[in-house]
């Protein structure tokens, strides 16, 4: 840029704002949370496929533990990739794998019952099938370790943020983050409509000559991040919040169908997080 257009800016009536810390912040804090958002998409397909190779090689495994998603049922997989590899196992062996992956919470009478579905198994011999298992796997663990370095940067801003809303009950400091990292200046909105028009969240208006319709669909314009995060904290916050937990039900009462409810406490948490951050004061429950 040069002197010239530098000196026309500062001439004209655009209200220039010097570049902050806040702001720093949150440039860094958007481009961290919505890479961690990819991560964890990343990571979702990956577990599909887990299940999906899980039920080509060991489909009776998924009915005997509460997930497949969870490091004894990693380390055995990643060990014996499919039902024969699990049914040739020594007892000894596939019970001190268990125990081990699981802090000692499978012992013997797991490793058995595994072995005797294994043994009878309508499960495929596929080699080719059981390698990609084992990498997939392998895949998921280093995404774990990425994302958790990703959300230890993210921790570190928000303690500097000090931003009142993660007093907030079910909100987490993840879908805080990606809250204020997508909405940035709070001082840019006047009121919280302002704030739920650029969420997308306002309901869309239709007009053609004197008629004018409101629908009740939301526009579904604006930062789809922003819009993700709200909805889902919105479920999280009215299941931990007793005021959030009644109005869900009340809404619920009216007839309305569980989504069109979580978009009006969507709506609810918008205009709350807009009055705490404006105040800075923690929250305080209504109920």
């Amino acid at each position: 840029v040069d002197a010239r257009t530098i000196a026309a800016m500062l001439l004209s009536d655009v209200g220039l704002k010097p570049y902050t810390d806040t702001a720093y912040h949150n440039e860094e804090l958007k481009s961290l949370t919505r890479y961690r958002f990819d991560k964890v998409k990343e990571r979702a397909k990956l577990k599909s496929s887990i299940a999906r190779l899980v039920c080509i090689l060991f489909p009776e495994l998924e009915k005997l533990v509460p997930s497949l998603h969870i490091a004894s049922v990693y380390a055995l997989l990643e060990e014996f990739p499919g039902a024969k590899q699990v049914a040739n196992t020594h007892l000894t062996r596939l019970k001190a794998l268990l125990e081990t992956a699981s802090n000692g919470h499978y012992k013997r009478d797991m490793a058995l019952e595994i072995r005797n579905a294994a043994k009878n198994s309508i499960g495929s011999q596929m080699p080719a099938k059981s390698l990609e298992l084992q990498h997939t796997i392998r895949l998921i663990r280093e995404l774990d370790r990425e994302i958790d370095e990703i959300e230890e940067q993210i921790q570190s801003i928000m303690d500097e943020l000090h931003s009142p809303i993660t007093t907030i009950p079910g909100l987490g400091f993840r879908m805080a983050a990606m809250i204020l990292a997508e909405v940035g200046d709070f001082t840019r909105f006047d009121s919280p409509d302002k704030l739920l028009a650029y969420a997308g969240m306002s309901p869309s208006t239709y007009q053609s000559g004197q008629l004018k319709n409101c629908y009740p669909h939301m526009e579904k314009r604006g930062s789809r991040y922003l819009r993700y995060v709200l909805y889902n904290a919105a479920k999280y916050v009215c299941h931990w919040d007793p005021a959030f937990a009644d109005y869900l039900a009340k809404k619920r009462a009216e007839g309305k169908h569980y989504n069109i409810a979580i978009s009006h406490a969507a709506k609810k948490l918008v205009r709350l997080i807009f009055a705490m951050e404006k105040s800075r004061q923690p929250y305080c429950s209504a109920a």
